[in-house]
């Protein structure tokens, strides 16, 4: 596959390619450089395509002084759509973005509290000196092998007050051995980045799934919440119970029974997804977010999710007008759901004709939430018709 660049009307651009083209999107990374005023980059990667420390070695040689944030994926969304085992760069022109980054301690390493204040002393300064622009939010970008998500999520909200924050954890094409997460040239994993975004253009946050909940419930007898691991439903083997509730082997139990079968939690009056990861030798389950002994989980159905998710794009688009691109983060369950049942051709071609870029995760993060078998994202509208708006607001004036 050769490297293509691909730019939206507010300037930001889009350069992608596999392994084999690196070369090819050096050069056209430089030829960007030097044409545009870009202020950040952000870069999702397949470890198919590279690695972190390729990432960090490569910006430093084709762009040294650039801002940047890096992270490894379960999969990418490009501007053509859902694809595997490519690397894509998202530069950010600072005529219209101002977007800086911190890396944040793991909870198991710092108190909660102390998280949150250093999340409120990043956003006192980057409000001082980058405050200019209208429209402020939050990226988090987290390991997804770090299994702290939902304590960094907690800290983040705490510290960044008003401010909504979406994103996605990394993830390692389903090896569930390592992902990796670079910021301005250091490589690290365990631990977080976040990313605040002060941008001209109009934003929407938002989220959509795609189950609904059945009568069918499994109460958490047994587990080890530090690894998010449970052992017992309903006082037997984890696996054996779930492989019954849902009509299969446990031997059989696979990612794609996962995403055709999830557990949802009840919150505050809401269903949220709590997926498996994988079976153990133990015949326990892995999970993706936190679990605890007592946990009432409902198992689901997904619902159309070519259908649910047209919806939720047209909605989007209702609301903030002509979109210029979406940045997505979505769960890598969902795209294993949408393969099997045949679908993976349609989502590809909603993201296409939406604008959704970005890639897929082991887990989303919507304001306050950590998430799981859900696409969260932020969508740009249009610099056009922003523009047109406000000539029209000052004509009549």
């Amino acid at each position: 596959m050769a490297a293509q660049i691909d730019r939206f009307d507010s300037g930001v651009a889009c350069i992608y390619g596999e392994r084999d083209s690196l070369d090819e999107i050096a050069g056209l990374l430089r030829i960007a450089l030097t044409r545009n005023s870009i202020g950040f980059a952000l870069i999702v990667f397949s470890k198919a395509a590279s690695d972190a420390e390729y990432i960090a070695a490569f910006m430093k040689q084709n762009a040294p002084t650039l801002h940047y944030a890096a992270c490894s994926t379960a999969g990418e969304i490009t501007p053509e759509g859902v694809t595997q085992g490519s690397i894509q760069f998202i530069l950010f022109p600072s005529e219209h973005f101002t977007i800086r980054g911190i890396r944040l301690s793991s909870p198991a390493e710092r108190s909660i509290e102390e998280i949150a204040t250093e999340v409120m002393a990043f956003r006192s300064a980057f409000h001082q000196l980058h405050g200019s622009h209208r429209n402020t939010f939050a990226i988090s970008l987290m390991d997804g092998m770090s299994y702290t998500e939902e304590a960094t999520t907690a800290s983040i909200h705490w510290g960044l007050d008003d401010l909504q924050l979406v994103g996605g954890s990394a993830g390692d094409d389903l090896d569930f051995k390592k992902a990796s997460l670079v910021l301005n040239g250091e490589v690290f994993e365990r631990n977080s980045i976040l990313l605040l975004v002060s941008c001209d253009l109009p934003v929407h946050i938002f989220k959509t799934d795609n189950f609904v909940p059945t009568e069918m419930k499994l109460v958490v007898t047994k587990s080890d919440p530090d690894r998010r691991i449970v052992h017992e439903f309903n006082a037997a083997p984890a696996a054996t119970v779930y492989a019954d509730i849902i009509g299969t082997d446990p031997a059989t139990l696979n990612p794609q029974s996962f995403a055709s079968h999830p557990l949802v939690m009840k919150v505050g009056g809401e269903y949220y997804c709590r997926s498996i990861q994988k079976v153990n030798d133990d015949n326990s389950l892995s999970f993706f977010c936190a679990i605890d002994d007592g946990i009432v989980l409902t198992v689901a159905e997904p619902t159309g999710m070519a259908r649910s998710t047209e919806k939720c794009l047209s909605d989007v688009s209702e609301r903030i007008g002509k979109i210029d691109f979406i940045l997505g983060f979505d769960c890598v369950l969902r795209r294993i759901d949408a393969r099997n049942r045949q679908v993976t051709h349609k989502i590809s071609k909603l993201y296409k004709e939406h604008r959704v870029i970005g890639f897929n995760t082991y887990g989303e993060q919507y304001r306050s939430l950590h998430l799981n078998q859900t696409l969260t994202g932020v969508a740009f509208g249009s610099i056009v018709e922003e523009t047109a708006d406000l000539a029209h607001a000052k004509a009549g004036e």
